[in-house]
């Protein structure tokens, strides 16, 4: 693992401390890393926590629902009927929902739609009525934004997991790559028209899906736009695991309940050691 700059306090700890465990037996020096990590964590935390099994205070959100309960927050895409297109307005609100939930005491964060779709990609309405002097300023306010969205995921410190209930396209289908783990109802797809739109994928998908799925998989899906099934996706690595759509509800949730339940400072440390020994 390469040194963390000096300004990364967090990263150069656990940097400095699995290096000066030195002569110590695997055991002995993987529980004082463990320790350590979970103390980082824990500083991390807003001391204006909740106890689990108590809905969070709500901040106003007009494109999402958000709630945080036993041990699970979950976050909403709440505009069924648009699909759950992502606008400016909702990029931010997701934005601040991940920061707060990356404070809160739960153990998971869950992204999910609303209705029939899980997200239809970006709202392409957001430039309609824009004149052309004012283009150049509002796609470089977008990117600004997406830089900073897809950052929040990057960063998340807690496992991120997406419950795709149904289609999902473009940057709903992208950022899955930067989710910890993907369950999938049988009816969702996964679809990338990017290159049939004239655009470049985001999400940071030039990387992670051919780390996921090999080049060639990545290219058909990313520059020829081939739209996968649920079990196709997971074929390939993207999705974790897909469920019958009829139970698919039921059997999710019981599933991240049953995650929920493990103790918060042994599964989050446990998940930094693991992207730890990944770099």
């Amino acid at each position: 693992m390469p040194k963390p700059g000096v300004f990364d306090f967090i990263n150069k700890a656990k940097w400095d401390a699995w290096n000066a465990l030195g002569s110590m037996p695997k055991e002995t020096a993987r529980q004082s890393y463990v320790d350590l990590v979970s103390s980082l964590s824990s500083s991390s935390m807003s001391s204006s926590q909740v106890k689990p099994g108590a809905d969070r205070k709500q901040q106003e959100y007009e494109n999402l629902v958000v709630t945080s309960e036993d041990g699970i927050t979950k976050i909403i895409l709440n505009r069924p009927t648009k699909k759950n297109a992502i606008n400016t307005q909702m990029y931010q609100e997701i934005i601040l929902a991940l920061k707060a939930a990356s404070k809160d005491n739960s153990v998971l964060t869950v992204l999910t739609g609303n209705g029939d779709y899980y997200c239809s990609g970006n709202d392409l309405t957001d430039f309609s009525g824009i004149t052309a002097g004012e283009i150049e300023e509002k796609v470089k306010n977008n990117l600004d934004m997406l830089r900073v969205f897809v950052n929040s995921f990057i960063d998340f410190p807690k496992p991120l997991i997406a419950v795709v209930n149904g289609p999902a396209v473009g940057i709903a289908v992208t950022i899955l790559g930067l989710c910890d783990a993907v369950y999938a109802s049988d009816r969702a797809t996964f679809h990338t028209p990017f290159s049939h739109l004239g655009l470049s994928p985001e999400g940071c998908s030039s990387y992670t899906f051919p780390k996921i799925m090999g080049p060639a998989k990545a290219i058909e899906m990313l520059v020829f736009g081939k739209k996968l099934t649920a079990e196709e996706a997971c074929a390939r690595g993207l999705v974790t695991e897909v469920f019958p759509d009829n139970t698919f509800q039921k059997q999710v949730w019981a599933r991240l309940k049953a995650y929920s339940e493990f103790p918060a400072n042994v599964s989050i440390p446990f998940f930094f050691y693991l992207y730890e020994t990944w770099k």
